[in-house]
């Protein structure tokens, strides 16, 4: 049985109830510890097999293609500001954001990162990111990455809106869901790449596991990484990106 817990407080009643049935549970995505609420502090030994995404992979690759466009722009540190934008009490979103912040220093160190605290939706980094441009009037050039592509939307949107040209912005988003709708308009824009993350290819991994399991006696790996693939305006639609 493939298990997506909308919430890892149940946890191990899920897995007790599999278990007491003889069946073979694997989780999609969220991860479920079998001995208590929080996966955070499980044993790892004690969490259950789960296909899906890894936040710290994915926010390596933002970081590094951030990395890259930078470059390629030849700005510099002193005009430049990073705004690293989630809701700062999920866990799987400052797994996502350390990992891009670590990444783009590793390229390209000496650039002053802002965090700013949202509520993971276009609106909500919108009038923050708004507020943290107000309070760094002089800052040129600006770099946008976040939790989800609804933070980088926001704050890019929030830079469009203060007058700062597209020239000026590298978002690089997470999803590509909302990225995808800059780039169908055919102008200039600050969101300049975005990485797809396909359910589908979950989906498939998590069967194929199962199957593996059941037919062939082949254990579940305690945890495995659905592929992810950064796109761009030239990319998306060849990619497979489904516009939100």
């Amino acid at each position: 049985m493939t298990e997506r817990v909308p919430d890892p407080a149940v946890g191990p009643q899920v897995v007790q109830t599999a278990r007491d049935a003889k069946i073979a549970l694997l989780t999609s995505d969220d991860q479920v510890c079998a001995t208590g609420p929080d996966p955070a502090a499980c044993a790892k030994a004690d969490l259950v097999p789960r296909v899906g995404f890894s936040g710290a992979q994915m926010g390596t690759e933002i970081g590094k293609r951030a990395a890259a466009e930078y470059t390629k722009a030849g700005w510099t540190a002193a005009d430049t500001r990073v705004i690293s934008a989630w809701k700062q009490d999920v866990t799987v979103c400052g797994d996502r954001v350390k990992g891009a912040k670590q990444a783009f220093e590793a390229v390209v160190p000496g650039v002053q990162n802002i965090d700013v605290a949202t509520d993971n939706t276009p609106t909500g980094a919108q009038d923050k990111v708004a507020a943290t441009i107000t309070a760094n009037a002089g800052v040129k050039h600006w770099v946008v990455w976040g939790c989800n592509d609804e933070n980088v939307h926001g704050g890019v949107t929030a830079l469009q809106n203060a007058g700062v040209g597209a020239d000026n912005v590298i978002g690089i988003g997470l999803g590509a869901y909302l990225a995808c709708k800059d780039w169908s308009g055919g102008k200039p824009t600050g969101m300049k790449a975005a990485l797809f993350i396909n359910g589908k290819e979950v989906g498939a991994l998590a069967v194929q596991s199962m199957v593996d399991k059941l037919k062939n006696g082949k254990d579940l790996p305690a945890e495995q990484f659905a592929p992810t693939t950064m796109v761009d305006a030239a990319s998306w639609q060849s990619a497979g990106v489904t516009c939100g």
